[in-house]
């Protein structure tokens, strides 16, 4: 393994420690070092006024957005430099905004897959944006970016509760714009549930649906496509919990509608005893607000 120049968790200089020695835009979010095979990118919470939005989806996978403040992004300058930095020979550190003028080196990553989703730009206006996938440098992850593209898994993945809802005129042109954005929001959901079912660990994923907590329809346009609001569930249980007649406690411990018989449920194999292990607390509003759906049935 190539020696890192950085050291994990250390605090850096950014204008000093790192453009001064290597080269770079010491402004930008996505720098290609102009000295050595290097590309320097930068996450923080500043980046979310431009519709930038970062994070580790699981241990292994960290989604960065691609640069470009105004108009729909495109495969240019940095955002090229990143989808080819393997076929280039650039290797890609990951830093962390820490206080004014000082960032955090986080690891170094690799290219895994990139996808587009919808996001506002600068001023507001919705335009398409890109979603970079990175892996932890000579990390494994368990799915490969070419399963994505195959076509039984796509039927999967456009799986979602409220499609068959016709939208007024108004909604249609914004409905188009979003399925787009559908390919990277669902991708995030896999990851982020590790590629298996949240409820049984069952991990064949050409079965698993990826779905809303809060239902699409009554989701405003950031929940829509927040990953927090996402779950990857069997077949069974997604229907179930689609129609609001399982729920789940902030625990992760299970609910059953008292509209089934016990039997009824044993009968499909969900025996009452189940439970989500790895809930975050990023996960709860959605939850409540299923929960409120689900009380609503009874």
């Amino acid at each position: 393994m190539d020696q890192l120049p950085f050291i994990p968790d250390h605090i850096y200089n950014r204008r000093k420690d790192i453009h001064a020695l290597y080269g770079g835009n010491w402004q930008g979010g996505i720098c290609p070092s102009s000295k050595y095979p290097y590309i320097f990118i930068f996450t923080g919470k500043s980046g979310q006024q431009h519709g930038y939005e970062d994070g580790w989806d699981n241990p292994n996978v960290f989604t960065y957005t691609g640069e470009g403040q105004k108009g729909d992004m495109a495969f240019i300058k940095g955002n090229l430099a990143l989808k080819d930095h393997i076929a280039n020979g650039k290797r890609v550190f990951l830093f962390e905004s820490h206080t004014k003028g000082f960032v955090k080196f986080i690891c170094e990553l690799e290219f895994f897959d990139v996808d587009y989703f919808e996001t506002p730009d600068s001023s507001g206006n919705m335009r398409i944006g890109i979603k970079f996938f990175f892996k932890r440098k000579d990390a494994i992850v368990n799915v490969q970016p070419a399963y994505f593209e195959s076509q039984e898994f796509q039927q999967v993945l456009e799986h979602t509760e409220d499609w068959h809802i016709k939208p007024n005129k108004t909604e249609r042109v914004g409905l188009v714009t979003s399925r787009v954005g559908q390919g990277a929001y669902r991708k995030r959901i896999i990851h982020r549930w590790e590629y298996k079912c949240a409820v049984t660990g069952f991990d064949k994923l050409e079965v698993l649906i990826a779905s809303h907590i809060l239902p699409w329809a009554k989701s405003d346009n950031n929940q829509k496509l927040d990953v927090h609001n996402g779950i990857l569930l069997s077949p069974t249980y997604d229907a179930l919990f689609d129609r609001e007649l399982i729920s789940f406690e902030n625990s992760g411990k299970i609910i059953l509608s008292n509209k089934i018989e016990p039997l009824a449920f044993q009968k499909v194999g969900v025996t009452g005893k189940e439970q989500i292990k790895n809930l975050s607390e990023s996960n709860f509003e959605y939850l409540e607000k299923h929960r409120e759906l689900f009380n609503l049935r009874h």
